[in-house]
């Protein structure tokens, strides 16, 4: 049987690829991990390990560990960092990677690196300084870090942008609808297929979208210029706003997003076109996108009669409610 290692099971990119991994049938043993040993990701996992965070020099070699020990044939990260950390070690991790190059999942971290590259080749991008370098140019402005995840410590229209640390970046603030356009590139570097939502955010999170395709023209032509001068490779995720310039990207990331749950039932199963090819080497299925919308709600697993430090995985007893 093979074996599928997913990353960050603790957060919502990372049990979205559980609930897709298991609503596919895929004949695989998937193996978890998470900086904490319980979290919402258990229930979907044969087996949890627990590992460093991405960023600690012990992570490369924790997962190697991992993979040697379960015998793990594909890695699907479920975060940037360990997107960008686990290309970076490269061939000393025995196993598929499915991810971007690490020169294009480190431009895509850093916002700032990412606007003055997208612009370099012509590409729209958010206006973007430095704090030490804005001198007032935007009539409203967004200040978020520069490596920020979740829309987090995100400050629209500050005082005074110039007084954060350039470990920042002051963007011009888009006022539109927001779209996440998911977009998936086969290992061949041929663009597959995309799928865009307008949705509405809770603490950083889509907590209501709709299927919208009144934008594919616009959005396929920054995505296939996008493709043809950076090395992006399978599933990845646009965000941009809808201005009245048109529509202006403000951050990529190069990795499967949080609504890769949703967008499976609509057509778009970008976690099973990873798994076809990366790990059964066959060419992803013809993306079949429908309309309709997903409004977000919150679940409980229930664990009757254990405690929390025996909570293991989907082999226990649980009831979801």
């Amino acid at each position: 049987m093979k074996k599928i290692l997913v990353t960050g099971i603790g957060g919502g990119v990372g049990q979205g690829i559980l609930r897709n991994l298991h609503q596919e049938a895929f004949d695989v043993a998937i193996i978890g991990t998470n900086t904490t040993p319980v979290s919402a990701g258990n229930h979907l996992c044969n087996v949890v390990h627990v590992v460093p965070f991405s960023y600690e020099p012990a992570y490369a070699q924790t997962i190697e560990e991992i993979v040697v020990r379960e015998q793990v044939d594909l890695i699907i990260p479920s975060t940037d960092y360990e997107t960008y950390y686990l290309k970076v070690a490269g061939d000393r991790i025995p196993a598929m990677i499915a991810a971007s190059p690490a020169e294009t999942t480190a431009m895509c971290l850093d916002k700032y690196i990412t606007a003055q590259q997208l612009h370099a080749h012509g590409l729209p991008f958010a206006r973007s300084f430095l704090p030490s370098a804005y001198a007032g140019e935007f009539h409203r402005t967004v200040v978020k870090p520069r490596e920020g995840r979740g829309s987090r410590n995100i400050h629209v229209d500050p005082v005074d942008p110039g007084a954060f640390g350039d470990d920042y970046v002051v963007q011009e603030y888009l006022d539109g609808d927001e779209l996440t356009t998911c977009f998936y590139v086969r290992r061949d570097g041929t663009f597959h297929g995309m799928i865009t939502f307008v949705r509405e955010l809770d603490q950083g999170n889509t907590a209501r979208c709709e299927v919208v395709d009144c934008h594919d023209r616009e959005l396929g032509e920054i995505i296939q210029t996008l493709i043809s001068k950076f090395p992006f490779r399978g599933s990845c995720n646009l965000q941009t706003r809808v201005t009245a310039q048109g529509v202006v990207p403000f951050e990529i990331n190069c990795r499967i997003s949080g609504t890769n749950s949703i967008r499976s039932r609509f057509g778009f199963r970008d976690v099973a076109y990873t798994v076809q090819e990366y790990l059964f080497d066959q060419k992803p299925d013809t993306p079949r996108n429908v309309g309709g919308c997903a409004i977000r709600m919150m679940v409980d697993i229930i664990y009757p009669e254990i405690g929390l430090d025996q909570v293991s995985n989907r082999f226990d007893k649980f009831w979801i409610s």
